[in-house]
């Protein structure tokens, strides 16, 4: 049976399924929407194309979020990379997509022929996703519109993980996420989220490292309250 919702964030289904109608645009006069991934207009009836959570972010974005192993590149989304290879000026990226992505050695802040950044195999990097052709390698970049590197760059000492697709939505999701909310109030520590299922985290305390990443890992199916009281039960055992 297909489902109808008010217009209300606070009144957004969990969990949808293809076909279910998830906004009802006669009843949203003077207003302008913009429809994400996963949706799909019928007359003023809005439906969703595929399972998964249907989300809202402000002012006017709807979606439905689905977690995926795989990761599918879109135009500046924010990746952690991989320096896999590196051949004439250029480095070949593992994003954990389809194909290896393209990172042109002059894409990052003050590089000129002379001066390109030497990143070893291995190397995690904060990147912006700038070209994904059909067919082609997608083109990444370490600087943000206005060619600054701004928080892009190599990511040093630390841990990374890998995780859901979804997960890594819901940790950049605004405003910030329960269970880095309940964290950050406790502990000290630096993330990177990357929009293809990576994460990294680094602290001061190894201690602290150890606990947001498992405390992240473990918070994708669970609610704020159930987030919260996860990160309590983390902490406390620590504190014993």
């Amino acid at each position: 049976m297909n489902a109808q919702v008010a217009v209300s964030p606070t009144s957004l289904i969990d969990q949808i399924v293809p076909g279910d109608v998830v906004l009802d645009l006669s009843n949203m006069t003077n207003q302008t929407i913009k429809l994400g991934s996963g949706l799909r207009q019928d007359s003023d009836a809005i439906s969703a194309m595929r399972s998964g959570k249907f989300s809202y972010s402000k002012p006017n974005k709807y979606w439905v979020e689905s977690s995926h192993k795989r990761y599918i590149p879109r135009t500046e989304d924010h990746v952690l990379g991989i320096v896999v290879d590196y051949k004439a000026d250029n480095f070949w990226v593992d994003i954990k997509g389809p194909q290896l992505a393209l990172l042109p050695g002059l894409a990052f802040e003050g590089a000129t022929r002379r001066s390109i950044p030497k990143f070893e195999v291995g190397t995690l990097l904060y990147l912006r996703v700038v070209k994904t052709n059909i067919g082609m390698n997608p083109e990444l970049s370490g600087t943000d519109a206005s060619g600054k590197a701004s928080v892009f760059g190599p990511l040093k000492d630390g841990f990374m993980f890998e995780t859901s697709t979804g997960l890594s939505r819901m940790l950049l999701s605004s405003p910030t996420c329960p269970v880095l909310e309940a964290l950050g109030k406790k502990l000290s520590f630096e993330i990177a989220t990357g929009l293809n299922g990576r994460v990294w985290v680094n602290a001061a305390a190894p201690r602290s490292v150890i606990i947001v990443s498992n405390a992240v890992m473990n918070s994708e199916t669970l609610s704020a309250t159930q987030q919260r009281i996860m990160v309590e039960k983390l902490l406390a055992k620590i504190s014993d």
